[in-house]
């Protein structure tokens, strides 16, 4: 098997390549996601500087959020 020496080749591979991690890891993120707001613990609703509470993403956005954070160590090394 040949490897393509073609950058733009190689950069798309990887781009598919983290899709379909993305894909297939986003339901545990999003049981994560749902787990977390669902577990009583103390709340990050503190007010800022300018008095209001911070917004929350929804738990899609975080799940998402946290999967994308966590998918680059698989590219590593």
């Amino acid at each position: 098997m040949q490897r393509s020496l073609n950058p733009v080749s190689r950069l798309h591979q990887d781009a598919v390549q983290f899709r379909i991690i993305l894909a297939t890891t986003y339901p545990f993120f999003l049981a994560a996601a749902l787990a977390q707001r669902v577990a009583p613990g103390p709340r990050d609703a503190r007010p800022g500087r300018d008095g209001l509470a911070p917004r929350r993403r929804s738990v899609f956005a975080e799940a998402r959020a946290m999967a994308v954070s966590a998918i680059p160590f698989v590219f590593m090394g």
